[in-house]
C-alpha cells in the first residue's frame, strides 16, 4: 500500500460468503501486477454481456452500482442471448466446482469475482498470483483467433471469443 492511501474495508453480501471482509489497499483500477493487463474492466464486461447474464445472484452491494447500471443481467434463468457474442461459452458453476477451478476461500465464484475485487483494490499475494496465472493461460486462445480469423471478423470463433471476454480479453480489434 502506498503512503497516504487509507485502506477501506468491504463487507461482502454474497450468499456464498456471508460476512466476508476484505481491505482495498490499492486505488481502483490501478497498481496491477506486472504483466496483468486486462483489456476490459468489470463494468465493461457486464455492459457487453458475459456469463449468460447470471454470474452473480442479483446485484452484489459490494461493487459500485454504476457497474450494473447498463449490465446485461438475466431475469430468471441464464440467457446466452445476453452474451456479447450471443453464444453460450462456459460450463456450469457445478462443473467448475467439480473440477476444482472455483469455490476457493476468498472468491468462491471464481476468476471474475476475484477480478472485480482486485480491480477495486484488494490484494492477496498468493491468490492474485494464482488467478493471474490462470488469466495468462487464456492467451493461447487469442493466438488461435489471430491465426484462424480475419481481423475484425467477430463472427469467426464466437464461442472462443465469448470465453475470452469472460477473462477480460477483448478480441474485437
Amino acid at each position: 500500500m502506498k503512503e497516504g492511501h487509507v485502506a477501506r474495508v468491504v463487507v461482502a453480501d454474497d450468499v456464498l460468503q456471508p460476512g466476508y471482509r476484505y481491505a482495498l489497499v490499492a486505488p481502483t483500477g490501478k497498481e496491477f501486477a506486472l504483466g496483468f493487463t486486462p483489456d476490459v474492466t468489470p463494468a465493461e464486461m457486464l455492459r457487453m454481456g458475459v456469463f449468460d447474464g447470471a454470474y452473480f445472484d442479483g446485484v452484489p452491494r459490494e461493487f459500485p452500482v454504476s457497474w450494473f447500471a447498463h449490465a446485461k443481467i438475466a431475469d430468471t434463468a441464464p440467457d446466452s442471448a445476453l452474451n456479447f457474442f450471443g453464444v453460450h461459452a462456459s460450463l456450469s458453476r457445478e462443473e467448475w466446482e467439480r473440477r476444482g477451478w472455483i469455490a476457493h476461500e476468498h472468491d468462491p465464484r471464481g476468476w471474475f469475482q476475484w477480478y472485480c475485487r482486485y480491480y477495486l483494490g484488494r490484494r492477496l499475494e498468493e491468490e492474485d498470483a494464482r488467478q493471474i496465472k490462470r488469466w495468462r493461460a487464456m492467451v493461447r486462445h487469442v493466438a488461435q483467433i489471430r491465426k484462424h480469423c480475419k481481423p475484425g471478423d467477430t463472427s469467426c470463433r464466437r464461442v472462443q471469443r465469448q470465453a475470452l471476454l469472460h477473462w477480460a480479453y477483448d478480441t474485437r480489434g
